[in-house]
């Protein structure tokens, strides 16, 4: 077998160690631990956002055009859609209401 002599060498506390752990591993012992993630509970808590959560100190930043010449509002879906999306010449609906 080829010996790395470049390689670091373990001291016997980490040769105890790693006896320990095959040992372990061949009795089929199972460490109760190994399945959790360690999280912060506080930190995950603080992610998540509350339906109903005050949000009066929140600002958006979004700019709002208004409608074209070439748009109109659907009478069902009240949203703004180009003229090329009109189900008819006459009627204020878009091609999905129709």
């Amino acid at each position: 077998m080829a010996t790395d002599y470049d390689a670091s060498r373990k001291t016997e506390d980490e040769q105890k160690e790693e006896s320990r752990e095959a040992r372990r591993l061949t009795s089929g012992e199972q460490d109760k631990t190994s399945g959790r993630i360690d999280e912060d509970e506080t930190e995950l808590a603080e992610s998540y956002e509350l339906p109903g959560a005050d949000l009066s100190h929140e600002e958006l930043a979004v700019e709002v055009t208004p409608r074209q010449n070439d748009e109109f509002t659907c009478t069902s879906c009240f949203l703004v859609q180009h003229e090329s999306r009109r189900s008819s010449p006459a009627a204020d609906l878009c091609s999905d209401c129709a």
